[in-house]
């Protein structure tokens, strides 16, 4: 996958009064969009939260106190004063995360913060995070084991920003009728023109060449409008969309090295 691969279709500059970033943002510091600002923040948290729980894992934490550090810090993220005080990583969700996560894991103080405000609530269903877990882009044991905490960061946040992408493409698809499309066609979508092999795709669909072609023409075309949205909910400004997809496929082709 290439930057102009995903960077390509309409921008929509309107569409950022109401993603969730610029929302959480705008009313950070406002008493009166405290509760607006909660629900979008909220949101991002439970959309998010996974490579959080890579990265303390590979800090050394055991499945158990990870999980706990993750419900933890989530809860602090969304009832604290965390926006206030990281005005530098306002930009981007992903960057604000990164450095308040490691704050987290090296200062005592606020890890215990964090414990005393999380206690028992649970945020997130790690049997759901079980079933759910990535099977084309998930990092193995090894890699797990070497790489740096802030590459297993960005590399799961890489993953779960193309996974919901390519969930809801194929949720599209399967209400018009075309899930066997998404998932014979769905290998494509990151795919080097010259490495998809449509003579083949079209036997196994049963349709002509020049359909098959079509076909991956649009959910190229769709693929990259909801990436894109899913970027936009975590970036600040309009123009921040396409430095942020630059970064994610950057991740993705250093993940696949």
């Amino acid at each position: 996958m290439t930057p102009e691969t995903v960077t390509e279709g309409s921008r929509s500059p309107d569409r950022f009064s109401t993603t969730r970033w610029s929302v959480v943002l705008a009313c950070a510091d406002s008493a009166a969009g405290e509760k607006t600002a909660r629900k979008a923040l909220t949101d991002l948290c439970k959309t998010y939260w996974r490579p959080i729980f890579a990265f303390i894992c590979r800090r050394g934490y055991s499945v158990p106190d990870a999980q706990d550090l993750t419900q933890d810090f989530l809860l602090m993220v969304i009832e604290g004063d965390l926006l206030k005080r990281a005005d530098p990583a306002r930009g981007r969700f992903r960057s604000l995360l990164l450095k308040a996560l490691q704050n987290l894991l090296t200062d005592n103080t606020i890890r215990k913060r964090a414990r005393k405000r999380g206690g028992d609530m649970k945020f997130v269903s790690w049997d759901e995070w079980m079933a759910e877990a990535p099977s084309k882009l998930a990092i193995t044991a090894q890699e797990a084991e070497t790489w740096p905490a802030e590459k297993i960061f960005d590399v799961r946040w890489a993953a779960t920003v193309v996974e919901h992408a390519l969930r809801r493409l194929g949720e599209e698809c399967e209400a018009r009728g075309r899930r066997r499309v998404f998932d014979v066609l769905s290998d494509c979508l990151a795919a080097e023109r010259q490495d998809v092999s449509y003579p083949d795709l079209s036997k196994i669909l049963g349709v002509h060449e020049t359909t098959v072609k079509r076909l991956v023409h649009q959910m190229r075309q769709r693929y990259r409008t909801l990436l894109r949205e899913e970027v936009a909910q975590t970036v600040e400004k309009p123009e921040d969309v396409d430095e942020e997809l630059r970064y994610l496929c950057a991740v993705l082709v250093a993940g696949a090295a």
